[in-house]
């Protein structure tokens, strides 16, 4: 006896859609005699369309999943077979909420008992998205329905077609039958959108095939907004929002802010997928999570980590203590604290020509798994054109380097979980050629947990970690795929294979005695470089002064008139400044006697001479352009006025004279400038 052959499962689907069909006939057949009928039979025709509905969304969700891999042999026309009986579909559920909704008007209180689970299915999205139905249904069954309602569906088609035209941002060749091949800048006009991401597509000759959708950018339309956000927006978020329904459209602000996050996650997501798709980047290459991070706002940002902590009851402050023996403030150990040097990163991919890198770095931060618990700390890598795959950092910053090239970082945390460790971001900076448009991508993550699952902390050594790909909490995604890690093969070929895995070098150093009792100062938590401690030792010295020594009352919550503790957080999230300040302690503390080199009060006292002669009038000057990351021509607009400003200092042995030269232009004076609330910032750290 011979084995039975096993069925084709798009065979099956394509056979139920036209045994669908048939039956949405017979129902329509039935119900124009509906006026003539009893409102119980109106009842039974209601329900037999919602059993209908459920039926056609069922075999349309399974035709949807329905993959290349689950064909027992290859069907040639497959996509377009597919595609036909999809839009039929769509026409007969259009055809249903039709009748639905005309039997539910005439009849909608002797139906409301019976029928109130399943109004759910015609409900008012369903409703706001006929228009969409209408269209995706005119083109993908034209020649297979063209007898019947040829007419409508013309009528119904060509008001939607202008708004399903797409430009081609990259040139495209069909790798398979059924694709369409196209070139960029040509206008394709979109029949269906598949969730898998090729949607059915028309040409101008005529010709259908299916298209990426990353390759498609919507075309803008006369009289009215159109962006890239908008259109993808309706494909990522499943049909949740329609594409209609213009005179619904909330205002209230707080949805206005929901509407522009949501856009922005899918421009940048849209944008990438678009890189990925025309090959200038890697598969593995994605959003940077620890950018957008630093984007939402001064959470992870080193000047709120640098700020007092109070206690639970708010009566004190639980991370700066005053030490009276010493006359400063207390040393707190903390769980973690060392000294981490970034070396290089060996084998990151290199982007295509279609877009300008304008940064490379690592961002790195405490981590635990599931959530960020520290600050995020940026560190810049250098490069050289002939070896473009290989990152490079300094060692020890020193003169003017800048500190936004220190790869030797400090790390301090208390907190308590098992599974603390550090999370470190590869990440580019990027221009579009072609649009302008800036960017952010990680270019791969790797975990290093700093204790073994007995809570000993990990050797102090060098550590090559090899990078994974996409978002740190994507598992096994590869960098860039092109290049496996499951070697095959004899030993040789898996050791060169690991080779050619992309990698990050640090080593963890521990720490003496001396660089101990200097960590110590600081707050429990906070991540940064090593070549500025002295300063945060400086400012942490000062906030001891003020808030725990000469304030008149530890119950006095008033303003307190100090520019340094208003301003210097400032300089953590601009290092040129905090690179002018450094610069110009070196040089004041090199004309030191050794004796007042051992005078911390009077080492105190030059360095806020120091900062009110270098920081104050460039913070508040009109001169010195905003910070912005990543712009070469701002960086070095700010070096120039900065470096200018530093000269006359020197010249005029201070910056009284720039102060009051006519010459000079400063900002419309603000309370902030003097004022330091530390009730604010202890609250801003809480949000």
């Amino acid at each position: 006896m011979l084995a039975r052959r096993p069925r084709d499962p798009l065979q099956s689907l394509l056979r139920r859609g036209r045994e669908l069909r048939q039956q949405v006939d017979s129902l329509l057949s039935e119900s124009r005699l509906k006026g003539a009928l009893e409102a119980s039979k109106r009842r039974d025709i209601y329900q037999r369309c919602v059993q209908l509905k459920q039926a056609i969304d069922d075999n349309k969700n399974a035709l949807q999943k329905l993959d290349k891999a689950d064909e027992p042999a290859p069907v040639g026309n497959r996509h377009q077979e597919k595609a036909e009986v999809l839009g039929l579909l769509d026409k007969l559920t259009h055809q249903l909420q039709e009748l639905a909704g005309s039997i539910s008007r005439e009849s909608r209180t002797e139906i409301e008992a019976v029928t109130e689970r399943e109004e759910g299915d015609f409900s008012e999205e369903d409703e706001d998205d006929d228009d969409e139905e209408e269209s995706e249904e005119s083109e993908g069954e034209e020649e297979e329905t063209e007898e019947e309602e040829e007419g409508k569906e013309e009528h119904d088609s060509q008001p939607e077609a202008a708004s399903k035209a797409y430009t081609a941002v990259g040139d495209f060749t069909a790798q398979q039958a059924g694709d369409l091949t196209f070139k960029k800048g040509e206008i394709l006009l979109i029949i269906e959108k598949n969730p898998d991401g090729w949607w059915m597509a028309k040409n101008a000759e005529g010709n259908k095939g299916l298209v990426p959708r990353t390759y498609l950018e919507p075309c803008p339309k006369e009289g009215q907004e159109s962006s890239e956000e908008g259109s993808e927006g309706d494909v990522e978020v499943g049909g949740e929002a329609a594409e209609g329904a213009p005179g619904e459209q909330r205002t209230d602000s707080h949805w206005s802010a929901v509407q522009k996050a949501l856009s922005e996650h899918l421009q940048q997501k849209n944008t990438v997928d678009v890189l990925t798709t025309m090959g200038a980047i890697p598969a593995g290459f994605r959003p940077s999570t620890l950018f957008q991070l630093l984007e939402e706002g001064a959470q992870f940002r080193a000047s709120t980590f640098l700020q007092p902590e109070l206690t639970p009851s708010q009566l004190a402050f639980r991370d700066l203590l005053w030490d009276a023996k010493s006359g400063t403030i207390r040393s707190r150990a903390s769980r973690v604290s060392l000294i981490l040097t970034l070396w290089s990163c060996k084998m990151i991919p290199v982007p295509g020509v279609s877009i300008q890198v304008l940064s490379r770095h690592v961002r790195l931060c405490l981590f635990d798994g599931s959530k960020v618990l520290s600050n995020i700390h940026t560190v810049r890598a250098t490069w050289q054109p002939k070896k473009p795959k290989t990152w490079t950092f300094s060692p020890q910053v020193t003169g003017t380097l800048p500190c936004l090239l220190d790869g030797d970082c400090f790390i301090r945390s208390n907190s308590s979980s098992p599974d603390l460790g550090i999370l470190f971001e590869l990440g580019i900076s990027y221009i579009r050629n072609s649009t302008g448009e800036r960017g952010e991508l990680s270019c791969g993550w790797v975990f290093l947990k700093l204790f073994d699952d007995s809570g000993i902390p990990i050797a102090a050594k060098t550590y090559e970690l090899l990078l994974s790909g996409g978002a740190p909490y994507e598992k096994g995604v590869e960098v860039d795929p092109s290049v496996s890690r499951r070697a095959h093969g004899s030993v040789f070929h898996q050791m060169m294979t690991m080779r050619r895995q992309p990698q990050l070098l640090v080593k963890l150093r521990s720490l003496n005695r001396r660089s101990r009792d200097i960590l110590s100062l600081l707050p429990e938590t906070l991540i940064g470089s090593t070549c500025y401690i002295h300063l945060l030792v400086f400012y942490r010295q000062i906030l001891g002064d003020v808030l725990l020594k000469d304030r008149m009352s530890m119950q006095s919550a008033d303003l307190i008139s100090n520019p340094v503790l208003a301003t210097f957080p400032k300089l953590l999230e601009q290092p040129d400044l905090m690179d002018a300040l450094r610069s110009s302690w070196a040089e004041k503390e090199s004309t030191l006697k050794r004796s007042e080199k051992r005078d911390p009060e009077f080492r105190k006292a030059m360095f806020l001479l120091v900062y009110h002669d270098c920081v104050v009038p460039l913070l508040h000057g009109t001169l010195l352009p905003p910070f912005r990351w990543a712009e070469e021509e701002t960086e070095a607009a700010r070096w120039k006025v900065i470096t200018d400003f530093l000269k006359q200092n020197q010249e005029n042995q201070g910056a009284l004279q720039a102060l009051l030269s006519p010459e000079g232009v400063h900002e419309p004076f603000d309370i902030s400038e003097q004022t330091y609330d530390f009730l604010g910032e202890m609250r801003q750290k809480a949000a």
